[in-house]
């Protein structure tokens, strides 16, 4: 489904409801919003709000942090 939609295009309804069912089982499954922004064509941004107007509690960004080490 995700596939045949054009950069751009408004997505409402149902159709709405459907990708954001399935980025929501994509996301819980392990992808980043930046792997489900290229592999749609979307915004990162506009995969972020799919997932947020969804109840997807969003995970945080992980990598190294910048405060003092722990030892």
């Amino acid at each position: 489904m995700a596939e045949t939609l054009k950069k751009g295009t408004r997505v409402t309804g149902a159709d709405r409801e459907k990708l954001a069912n399935d980025l929501k089982k994509r996301y819980a499954a392990g992808e980043s919003i930046r792997a489900l922004a290229a592999s749609t064509g979307r915004s990162y941004g506009f995969i972020h709000r799919i997932l947020s107007e969804s109840g997807v509690t969003l995970r945080g960004r992980g990598g190294a942090t910048r405060g003092k080490s722990k030892r």
